[in-house]
């Protein structure tokens, strides 16, 4: 699978997941069946470029995005060209790997986006990720 993380730098693994998803400078890109690590600049609209994260992503062959938060728009497009994105990244790239790993990442959706404004310092606190029914049964 072909996974990709946004950063802000070019360490890799080590790497900090980035809190602006379109804004970031760099990203990450994970195969997870090879461990094969790419570093990618940030060509988009947002930074001076052509194109948007998610078809510049599309084209890259990415199947999963993992992130702290992002924008509606942002989770729509990704929605359209069939890749996963899982919000309430923190840390490292590793760790942010590791918790989509062990599902500890809430699928995207319109009530999670992010409601802040695309620059400034701003956190992003996600609600906490709810036991599914058959979770809550058991």
């Amino acid at each position: 699978m072909i996974v990709c993380v946004p950063t802000n730098g070019n360490n890799g693994l080590k790497d900090m997941v980035g809190n602006h998803f379109g804004r970031v400078p760099y990203y990450t890109v994970i195969d997870t069946e090879t461990n094969q690590i790419k570093i990618m600049e940030n060509t988009s609209e947002h930074l001076g470029g052509q194109g948007y994260p998610p078809e510049i992503m599309h084209k890259a062959g990415v199947e999963v995005m993992i992130c702290s938060c992002l924008g509606c728009r942002a989770i729509n497009m990704f929605q359209r060209m069939d890749i996963k994105v899982y919000i309430g990244a923190t840390g490292s790239v590793q760790k942010a790997l590791d918790m989509w790993r062990n599902d500890h990442l809430l699928a995207a959706s319109d009530e999670q986006e992010c409601q802040q404004p695309a620059f400034g310092n701003h956190d992003h606190l996600l609600p906490k990720k709810q036991p599914s029914p058959v979770e809550a049964d058991g």
